[in-house]
């Protein structure tokens, strides 16, 4: 697939995991916030406090719901199953969608070749009343990895059961433009627990040229 030019970023779009808490990247926004960029933390209907929408019922709703917030050049900025669609955002719409960074994702990889805990059976017996939009959800992306030009910054840590390393080096070997940066002692929560390390690198990503 042929990169079409991007402009420079005009704001940021924060995407959560599976738990939909909006206020996940709070740490790492107010951070970023010195770059005068409008930002957003999109949350998931019916998840994290968020109401549910019943037009919402499906993985590719949630992918709508992303894609309708890219009205511009925009920063996407996901963790964890929110990176999963981050990747089909940047895939589905490479004029608006200039830069990615993507935290400790499977980034549509099949994840059980690489070791990882399988965290959807623990997910869904403690919260039995979610709906089931991303422990059902089966998305594999191995074969358009390589079809992404705009750049991508890898977010990991070296103590996450959920989404080893192994993930971020397979995702750093499949995207062209990627940087895989791996922070010691980092687990599935890294970007928020660490975002004295997270903000910076973001910030530094987000000069690179779309």
């Amino acid at each position: 697939m042929e990169r079409i030019p991007a402009a420079a970023p005009e704001r940021l779009l924060f995407l959560p995991g599976a738990s939909g808490n909006i206020c996940f990247w709070h740490p790492v926004a107010e951070q970023l916030s010195a770059a005068g960029l409008p930002h957003r933390h999109l949350g998931w209907p019916g998840f994290g406090g968020t109401p549910r929408d019943p037009a919402i019922n499906g993985w590719s709703d949630l992918l709508q719901q992303v894609l309708a917030q890219l009205d511009g050049p925009c920063a996407l900025i996901a963790q964890s199953m929110g990176g999963v669609l981050a990747v089909q955002a940047a895939l589905q719409r490479p004029r608006q969608v200039t830069h990615l960074v993507l935290a400790a994702t499977s980034g549509g990889l099949p994840m059980a070749r690489h070791g990882a805990l399988d965290w959807r059976p623990g997910f869904r017996a403690s919260h039995p009343d979610l709906p089931a939009l991303f422990s059902e959800a089966a998305v594999d992306l191995t074969g358009q990895l390589s079809q992404l030009r705009l750049p991508v910054l890898l977010l990991w840590g070296d103590a996450d059961p959920i989404s080893p390393v192994g993930v971020g080096e397979a995702l750093a070997q499949a995207i062209p433009r990627s940087r895989l940066h791996v922070i010691p002692g980092g687990d599935h929560d890294l970007a928020m627990t660490h975002a004295a390390v997270v903000a910076p690198l973001i910030t530094a990503h987000l000069q690179l040229q779309p």
